[in-house]
């Protein structure tokens, strides 16, 4: 589990495609200080397991379904990555419950200085959109950020210069891809408010049933 606040920007050291299963070595330091195997650490939002530690690097197994659902294939050497270690049970909870686990791709289709603030405008699929509510959260390469603006395809944040700089958001181009993650929550409460017909088959116990005898 991730809180969507970028510790650093790493670099892609290495990316080796496979049949079924490639690899990622990715240059970092600070996310390394008490990582050890089998951590989690996201990379631009996608949680990924570290299979490999060296003093200055660290790699990762990437599953073919991690490369088409998410940006990861577009990276190569020297490209620049967002990275985050999984939450510490004491530490401060800064962004918004982010699991890693990406939804899609958009693509960043407007780029607007509004004073010190950077507008992003990102289009996505149906999808996506569907969860994406005004003043809620969504995860953009693993960072949170809050939603300001939503139409049918599209939806808008504004970024901070802090945040654009210490982050990979800063050197994005419009026409750039970019990872996506709905928040969690709105999409369990759709699960739970499904029609009934939707629903896994129910064991039959019901409040009726529970008054009858006697509960």
């Amino acid at each position: 589990m991730f809180t969507g606040i970028v510790e650093e920007t790493g670099s892609v050291e290495s990316l080796k495609k496979g049949t079924v299963t490639s690899y990622i070595r990715i240059k970092a330091s600070k996310v390394l200080s008490d990582t050890k195997l089998g951590d989690s650490i996201a990379v631009n939002g996608v949680c990924l397991t570290v299979t490999d530690l060296s003093g200055s690097s660290f790699q990762a197994d990437v599953m073919n379904e991690t490369l088409n659902r998410s940006s990861l294939g577009d990276l190569h050497p020297g490209s620049p990555v967002n990275l985050e270690r999984a939450m510490a049970a004491n530490g401060r909870f800064g962004g918004h419950i982010v699991s890693g686990h990406i939804d899609g791709t958009g693509r960043i289709c407007g780029i607007q200085k509004d004073g010190i603030a950077i507008w992003y405008k990102i289009s996505a699929p149906q999808e996506i959109m569907r969860y994406i509510v005004e003043k809620g959260s969504v995860a953009i390469d693993g960072i949170s950020l809050t939603v300001a603006k939503v139409t049918e395809d599209t939806f808008s944040v504004s970024v901070i210069p802090h945040t654009a700089s210490e982050t990979i958001l800063g050197t994005k181009k419009v026409g750039d891809a970019v990872n996506l993650e709905n928040d969690i929550i709105g999409k369990y409460i759709e699960k739970l408010m499904s029609p009934a017909e939707e629903q896994p088959a129910q064991s039959g116990i019901t409040m009726d049933f529970l008054a009858k005898y006697g509960f």
